[in-house]
């Protein structure tokens, strides 16, 4: 995760922003003598907010995991989606 001073990012807001969205990577905006604060894009924070909620349940959290290792030990099951 890169960072930038917030007054670089002031001098730079537009192509901050844009690097944020492109890249889907957060920024840390740093702040003298006060706290730091983070860039992301609003595609990628309702994101994490849906993997949260998804997660936020242990029984829901277990199916999922098992669901991604199967997968990553390459037991995936390929399936056409119904329209």
């Amino acid at each position: 995760m890169d960072a930038m001073t917030y007054t670089a990012v002031r001098a730079n807001l537009a192509s901050a922003m844009d690097r944020v969205c492109n890249d889907h990577e957060p920024l840390i905006i740093t702040r003298t003598g006060a706290q730091s604060v983070v860039m992301l894009s609003l595609e990628d924070c309702k994101a994490l907010e849906e993997t949260a909620h998804l997660l936020r349940t242990p029984a829901n959290a277990k199916k999922l995991l098992s669901a991604v290792a199967q997968l990553n030990a390459g037991k995936g099951i390929e399936r056409n989606l119904v329209k």
